[in-house]
């Protein structure tokens, strides 16, 4: 049955909407009622009690905000008469609690079918990667992806052309403006497939990115420590890597970088220098031999049965809305816990998106160290963006506030649900592999592709992405899970949609009910089954650039 509003913590003295109340609705709150003062939008909030100005407002259990005006009981609480306001923290107080695991008893024999590397990771895909150390060879990437991906069975993007063709012989029978903008143009049609000659390699992936040279030095290593992460990834078989040969991201920086990740690499990878190669042709034609050579290495390798514990999610949300920290994300918090229960690995990340929660991430951390670590992460981050003149506060979107994401605290005390309750075991800072089974925290923006792109490149080999308002993100090797936190999104937007946790809005599931059915989508995923994101060719990369530029 569906209520009307949720109070999300005992300690809570706002509500969320969970349909539109119109004004005069009464409300249940602790044995009695509410009335509303005012229109209240599904996903926003009201206060049942009312506030005065420099009050505190809570939710989720934490401090997300104060009250700039007086609100009156059953108000709506709103940009304008709120403020951001999280509580301090301090890692000497750390105060590790003991964690109550989730029984996972009848998942314990649980596999998927993956692609076991030499490193012992396993793969939920195989693919080749093409990679420009700098930006100067993004051109050379693309005429190699023309070369190589029709050709060879991997064209995946839907083929608007005959919409133009109709539209074309629309102006050429002399129809007006208006008639073209109310023509009924067919759907686009799939490209036609070639038969794919290496069916055991499920992409060729092809990055782009604008850093390598011109900035400073840290960039460009950090930069090759990101690329290292994917070459070295488990779901990847191999690549072929593009250097101009002069900039600062030398190939020598990567394969450095290779050798922390992998000492013992042994992966085919190709690295061509244009300046010693010469001529275009001379550079695409030796990458086309090496390449395709590459997958036909690559098309020898299997998909096996492999634990549950091989399993590497990051966990990522984007286009927020009000539901977000009370459906999808606390499901995912659940397939979280249960996946450390049985021995994997979690990543949570946004750091900007942790502000509030702080304090019960570092009494979360398994040593004082690693609590120091995200403290001092999380101050360096911050007093970052405030040299810049902003800062954690300004993180919601225009998006996140008109869907009841009114504060920075607001929003992170829901992002942060994304995460379980069980113990962080290790704080990363970007571009950092995860090495340690458990709850992972990597330093990354709040930026929903930066953070992506991170989380893969760190390990991570399938996300879980959560969004109310809807997204396409994908990522080029891992796959990326889109679980809407609302019905209505996932009925509008069904394309890009692959699990719906407004269920649990709509009284139907549990949190734990709709946690286990994503782990159970996240089994065949792991083993093969297509998500949306693969399914649009959708391979959004976004490398974190933390300098200035020189």
């Amino acid at each position: 049955m569906k209520h009307q509003v949720a109070r999300i913590h005992p300690a809570d003295n706002v509500l969320v909407a969970l349909v539109d109340l119109p004004i005069g609705t009464e409300v249940p709150w602790e044995g009695g009622y509410v009335t509303t003062t005012e229109a209240i939008p599904a996903k926003h909030k009201l206060t049942p009690l009312g506030l005065s100005v420099g009050q505190s407002v809570t939710m989720y259990g934490v401090l997300v905000g104060k009250a700039k005006e007086a609100i009156r009981p059953g108000g709506r609480l709103t940009t304008a008469n709120m403020q951001h306001a999280t509580n301090s923290y301090d890692e000497n107080a750390h105060q590790r609690a003991a964690w109550q695991a989730p029984d996972v008893s009848g998942w314990q024999n649980r596999t998927f079918l993956g692609y076991h590397r030499a490193d012992g990771r396993v793969g939920t895909a195989n693919y080749w990667l093409v990679i420009p150390l700098v930006f100067c060879e993004n051109r050379n990437i693309q005429v190699l992806k023309d070369a190589l991906i029709t050709d060879l069975g991997y064209e995946r993007r839907k083929n608007y052309q005959p919409e133009t063709r109709k539209l074309l012989s629309l102006l050429q029978a002399g129809k007006s403006v208006e008639e073209i903008l109310s023509a009924d143009l067919a759907a686009g049609e799939d490209v036609a497939q070639n038969q794919r000659p290496f069916p055991n390699v499920d992409g060729i992936r092809f990055l782009s990115h604008e850093g390598g040279c011109g900035g400073i030095r840290q960039d460009a290593q950090t930069l090759c420590g990101l690329l290292a992460g994917y070459i070295t990834h488990p779901n990847v078989a191999g690549a072929t890597v593009l250097s101009l040969g002069c900039q600062n991201a030398q190939a020598s920086m990567l394969q450095e970088e290779i050798a922390k990740r992998d000492p013992h690499f042994s992966k085919p990878l190709y690295i061509l220098d244009q300046q010693k190669l010469g001529t275009e042709e001379a550079l695409i034609s030796t990458a086309l031999r090496q390449t395709f050579a590459g997958l036909m290495i690559a098309n020898q390798a299997r998909r096996e049965p492999a634990p549950l514990k091989a399993l590497n999610i990051g966990l990522e949300c984007g286009g927020s809305d009000g539901f977000s920290g009370i459906s999808a994300n606390p499901a995912l918090g659940h397939v979280s816990d249960m996946l450390v229960a049985l021995g994997g690995s979690v990543i949570l990340a946004e750091f900007p998106e942790l502000c509030g929660v702080e304090q019960e991430l570092v009494d979360r951390s398994v040593e004082p160290a690693v609590a120091e670590r995200f403290s001092s992460l999380m101050k360096a981050y911050g007093d970052s963006a405030v040299a810049v003149g902003s800062g954690f506060d300004m993180n919601p979107s225009p998006g996140n506030i008109r869907d009841g994401l009114i504060t920075d605290a607001m929003k992170s005390a829901g992002a942060a649900r994304k995460g379980g309750s069980s113990p962080v075991v290790a704080v990363l800072d970007y571009p950092e592999p995860v090495t340690k089974p458990g709850l992972n925290l990597l330093c990354t923006p709040g930026n929903d592709v930066e953070s992506t792109t991170a989380e893969v490149g760190s390990g991570a080999n399938i996300v879980l992405f959560t969004t109310g308002l809807g997204t396409p993100t994908g990522n080029p090797i891992a796959p990326v899970i889109k679980v809407a936190s609302n019905t209505a999104l996932a009925k509008r937007m069904p394309d890009i949609i692959d699990v719906n946790t407004g269920t649990v809005i709509d009284g139907e599931e549990t949190i734990e009910q709709a946690g286990e059915r994503i782990l159970d989508y996240v089994i065949r995923v792991a083993s093969g089954e297509e998500v949306a994101a693969v399914r649009h060719d959708q391979t959004d990369f976004i490398p974190w650039k933390r300098g200035v530029s020189l």
